[in-house]
């Protein structure tokens, strides 16, 4: 092989002989990573025409088959016009074009496929909002592992998650994909999920690189309106909007998408100061950052470029390496970079971006890593990723009420009727994020029920109507199973209004007005106001899209064999002209009183939510008590020991998901009214009275003082403990004396990323 051909295709020849060696089942010890200085030759070598072509990532197509590459995209590898793929996976399809990037281009560099694995590639989880309402980070980690174990074995290098908007308005379709309201929470699920993609080391096969998305400031889209503008302060996205990707980055996410919106007036795919100034430069981030789904050429409607030309050198000086769909860099920065209107070296910083991505992945030493189709067969839908979906999909359930303990319901019943239009939906169950996911392997409510009543129970079945009427009256009980099917949440999704659909609230009228034992479970994505509902259904259970196992996990809670211990992540309202309503308001001059008139409140509806965030009830009582501080006075820089006591009062076995809020009495700046810090989730046997203990040290006591600097001020702070943001405990300790921060920004840790520091 002649030099000319360059450094790095001796690199690609090994990695195919390695390659070919595993696939024949003959270990091999991967060679050495490729160094700085093997990318800067191998750079030496590239022609502005090959750089570009790294930054740009082509479209794959989706049918009911599965992925399906575009015609023409075998060329435009073969002419080193790509540098990556979106939505093309499968291990023949994915090693067939590496081949040809690998073997029958000048340089040889390898591919990147990608894809968007939010909750799951074949084995679907519930949906990520589902998922933080279990309150275990750990789950979700597990979730996240056999999500990259899966994909990775399908092909696939590149993931589109986690997202980690902080969201409160429900009517924005999206709140579906993130952690909720409340950001202690979603910075443990960011970085929980960003550990189970990415695994021990990038390098290891079945790791796939994470995506931290959408940076920024997404979730607070005006109206609730997808792809809308945001209009945020400082303090905003200093306190509530960062602290997640900071999480996120912390874990050692390897890359940032970048949001479609706004952000005070810049465009976020032309907004030079938020990700050069500040991903970049202040956070330090050297990662790959990607756009959005024809991001760069939206900054044309967005008017703040006249053409593809305009776009482009907007998206590179602003810091956006890959261009997913648009091709405006391959189309459009030649010309740019002729004309002296945009600096080569801005190109030449993203490619090696890229290169080291590629690098940090393993790939230089096997391209092929992920394009074995035993091991797809292998490691897809194994049995013990359906257990985790089930058990995950457990944890997720929150009961929101249950009036007379109509639940659990006996298995010795002999007719139940399983009725609604979401009883035996199969693709419903999946929810909206699912493009990998195949609605045949889900198990429906009707096929969970009765599957755990077995031959000895009558399991009638009415989607709606006067089928499912006459299944109810025929009944001993019923389970009806209402809310939004899978496309009713999720990108483009934002809705007006969060009612029950008027025939669904009329099904459930008729049927409780039967007086039978009725179960409602509602399956969504978001919350939806359900007041009429509430002020009639004994036992609510809110079940969002539970994944694969959603009619198995179901029917687990259902009986008892399982408590429900999921507790809500976001405040669900009672009606829309309460949004955004969440836990964490702050005070106000004139806060909200039932005697005091002008005050913080409306005339037509109470302010608080119909159910606040953290709750979810189980079928046991539990009881706090005894709440101890290590002390009553620290000093700024002293920990905290938080301990109190639970006891279980009923008769079942149960998981409670103690919460621990901190309020700071007195601030130079307006803090909330109680702030989540800690959680966990507590096994109690009947009877069982555990004692828990919780650490404070001085980052869960900072605030951003006047100058946004992080800043532990003297005085008296609250805490408040309990098992929702309704809290059943306080207690009162004092800092004395102030301490001064060195980040500049809010966030759950001091993000600082290197790629390949695994």
């Amino acid at each position: 092989m002649s030099d000319g051909h360059g450094l790095s295709r001796r690199y690609f020849l090994r990695a195919g002989a390695l390659a070919a060696a595993v696939l024949a089942g003959i270990g091999a010890k991967a060679a050495p990573r490729i160094a700085a200085a093997d990318i800067d030759a191998l750079m030496a070598r590239m022609t502005l025409a090959e750089k570009l072509g790294q930054l740009v990532q082509a479209r794959g197509e989706r049918n009911d088959t599965g992925p399906h590459v575009p015609a023409g995209s075998e060329a435009d590898v073969r002419a080193a016009r790509v540098g990556s793929f979106l939505s093309v996976y499968g291990a023949e399809t994915t090693r067939r074009l590496q081949r040809i990037a690998v073997e029958e281009t000048r340089l040889g560099i390898p591919l990147l496929f990608a894809d968007d694995v939010i909750h799951g590639f074949r084995t679907i989880f519930p949906v990520p909002l589902g998922e933080a309402a279990s309150f275990d980070p750990a789950a979700a980690e597990r979730a996240a592992r056999i999500a990259a174990i899966e994909a990775t074995a399908n092909g696939l290098h590149w993931t589109y998650a986690p997202m980690v908007d902080m969201a409160r308005d429900p009517r924005w379709g999206r709140v579906v994909e993130g952690a909720g309201e409340d950001v202690e929470l979603a910075c443990r699920f960011a970085e929980a999920r960003v550990r189970g993609f990415q695994g021990r080391r990038l390098s290891d096969p079945d790791a796939m690189l994470a995506t931290a998305k959408h940076f920024v400031a997404y979730g607070a889209v005006e109206g609730g309106r997808d792809y809308d503008v945001a209009d945020v302060s400082a303090r905003r996205l200093a306190e509530y909007h960062y602290p997640p990707f900071r999480a996120a980055l912390a874990a050692g996410a390897g890359s940032v998408m970048v949001a479609f919106n706004e952000v005070n007036g810049v465009p976020m795919h032309a907004n030079r100061e938020l990700l050069r100034d500040v991903l970049r430069g202040e956070w330090h981030f050297d990662g790959l950052i990607v756009s959005d789904y024809t991001g760069i050429r939206e900054l044309v409607a967005h008017g703040v470029a006249a053409n593809d030309l305009d776009a482009g050198v907007l998206a590179m000086e602003a810091g956006v390496d890959v261009d997913m769909v648009s091709a405006i860099y391959t189309g459009a920065l030649p010309a740019a970079i002729d004309e002296g209107r945009l600096d080569v070296g801005l190109v030449d910083a993203a490619v090696r971006r890229v290169l080291q991505a590629k690098a940090a992945l393993g790939l230089f030493e096997n391209p092929y890593r992920n394009c074995d189709p035993v091991r797809a067969r292998r490691e897809t839908l194994r049995r013990e990723h359906r257990m985790v979906a089930r058990d995950l999909a457990r944890k997720s359930f929150v009961l929101l009420q249950n009036e007379g303990q109509l639940l659990p319901l006996p298995k010795t019943l002999r007719t139940v009727a399983v009725v609604g239009p979401l009883a035996d939906d199969r693709r419903s169950m999946l929810g909206s994020w699912a493009p990998t996911g195949v609605a045949a392997d889900a198990v429906t409510p009707r096929e969970g029920i009765a599957a755990a009543l077995g031959s000895a129970a009558r399991v009638l079945h009415g989607a709606g109507g006067e089928a499912a009427l006459a299944a109810a009256r025929a009944a001993d009980a019923v389970i009806l199973c209402i809310g939004e099917d899978w496309d009713m949440s999720g990108e483009a999704r934002s809705r007006v209004l969060l009612d029950l659909a008027p025939d669904q609230q009329a099904l459930a009228d008729a049927i409780l007005a039967l007086g039978k034992p009725v179960a409602t479970v509602v399956f969504a994505g978001r919350p939806l106001t359900i007041g009429k509902l509430a002020a009639r259904a004994p036992a609510i259970l809110w079940a969002w899209y539970p994944g694969v196992e959603a009619g198995s996990a179901l029917a687990d809670i259902l009986f008892g064999d399982v408590s429900p211990s999921g507790r809500l992540p976001i405040s669900m309202p009672r009606h829309v002209g309460q949004i955004p309503v969440h836990y964490d308001h702050r005070s106000t001059g004139r806060p909200a009183s039932e005697t005091e008139r002008n005050s913080a409140k409306y005339v037509d509806a109470p302010r608080t939510p119909l159910y606040p965030f953290g709750h979810g009830l189980g079928y046991s009582a539990v009881r706090y008590e005894a709440l101890q501080l290590s002390s009553e006075r620290i000093s700024a820089d002293d920990t905290l020991e938080v301990g109190f006591w639970i006891a279980n009062e009923g008769r079942y076995v149960i998981e409670e998901v103690v919460q621990l809020y901190l309020r700071d009495d007195i601030a130079s700046t307006t803090r909330p009214v109680k702030a989540l810090k800690r959680f966990a989730r507590i096994p109690l046997a009947p009877g069982e009275r555990k004692h828990v203990r919780f650490t404070l040290g001085s980052s869960d006591f900072e605030l951003l003082d006047k100058n946004l600097a992080p800043i532990v001020e003297a005085g008296s702070f609250t805490l408040l403990v309990g098992g929702s943001s309704a809290t059943v405990l306080e207690g009162r300790f004092i800092i004395a004396g102030d301490r001064g921060g060195g980040r500049r920004f809010g966030g759950c840790d001091d993000a600082v990323h290197a790629f390949g520091a695994q």
